[in-house]
């Protein structure tokens, strides 16, 4: 739970560097410890994948991915493990960083600081993880085991393309979704925490289903964003089409039905209760210890 910027200032300086640290080594800390259910949740995450791109049943999507067998089953799996370190090392420090700079400000309400400082970190890490997730989505399309069968050659493709063809491909709106995920995720997860607490659970607990309700909501809420992106990065080279006519593309391909465009959201929220879960019940254990 992110604690406030009056009780923060009690118990340290504003500017103390230890501190600022201290919140990224927690966010790297607790976002690594759940990289085992990252990698247990990973044939989930491509069978959305799938569901995403080629608007597949899930016993469909399951099917070949079956066929494909286990060896092509976690091809992609590395990109999103760095990430999953990485960004929460960046995401928590960064916001942390950013609440404490703006505690000193009068322009933003106390309520609304940890949602802004959380807006401010999303679109850093979209800056950061875009190149990441082009990569992930490259990997994952089989339609590219032929052309690009190794991490190697994805990256020497892209390479030589332009950025915003290339690595940053779907940029705008991955930065949207950050941005708006992160701002969200920071700003209820407090005030959802201290509902959950007041039911009688143990601080983790609170902070476990914190987490999950939060990211739940945020995923399913954002899950269209999630779609355009990945139908965006998914092919190398080909005409490259703006976002609202890729969004347009992919409208018309689900026939203008939000059920076909959802599909794979209920395994999103799967995979949301257990990382976010696992990931804010650690992170707030090592800031209430560290406290």
């Amino acid at each position: 739970m992110a604690v406030s910027p009056e009780r923060k200032q009690d118990v340290e300086g504003p500017g103390d560097p230890v501190v600022r640290f201290q919140s990224y080594l927690h966010g790297g800390t607790s976002s690594l410890l759940s990289t085992l259910p990252t990698l247990i949740v990973f044939p989930v995450y491509k069978t959305v994948f799938r569901q995403q791109i080629h608007n597949t049943a899930v016993h469909q999507a399951v099917g070949q991915l079956c066929k494909e067998g286990p060896v092509k089953l976690y091809r992609g799996v590395v990109p999103p493990l760095v990430m999953r370190t990485l960004n929460g090392t960046l995401l928590f420090g960064l916001q942390d960083t950013l609440l404490h700079q703006l505690s000193s400000q009068t322009v933003v309400s106390t309520s609304a600081l940890s949602a802004v400082a959380g807006f401010g970190a999303g679109v850093v890490e979209a800056v950061v993880f875009t190149p990441f997730e082009r990569v992930q989505n490259v990997l994952q399309n089989s339609q590219n085991d032929r052309q690009l069968p190794s991490l190697k050659s994805v990256l020497v493709k892209l390479r030589a393309q332009r950025m915003a063809s290339g690595f940053y491909r779907a940029f705008l709106p991955i930065a949207a979704r950050n941005a708006l995920g992160s701002s969200l995720y920071f700003g209820l997860k407090g005030p959802v925490c201290g509902v959950v607490a007041e039911q009688g659970l143990s601080p983790e607990a609170s902070s476990f289903v914190s987490g999950t309700l939060t990211s739940m909501a945020i995923s399913l809420t954002l899950y269209p964003l999630s779609v355009l992106v990945a139908n965006m990065q998914a092919q190398v080279g080909g005409e490259v089409k703006g976002v609202m006519a890729c969004w347009k593309l992919l409208w018309e391909s689900r026939h203008k039905s939000l059920t076909l465009l959802y599909r794979g959201g209920s395994l999103v929220i799967l995979r949301s209760c257990i990382t976010w879960g696992i990931t804010t019940a650690i992170y707030d254990r090592q800031e209430k210890r560290s406290g």
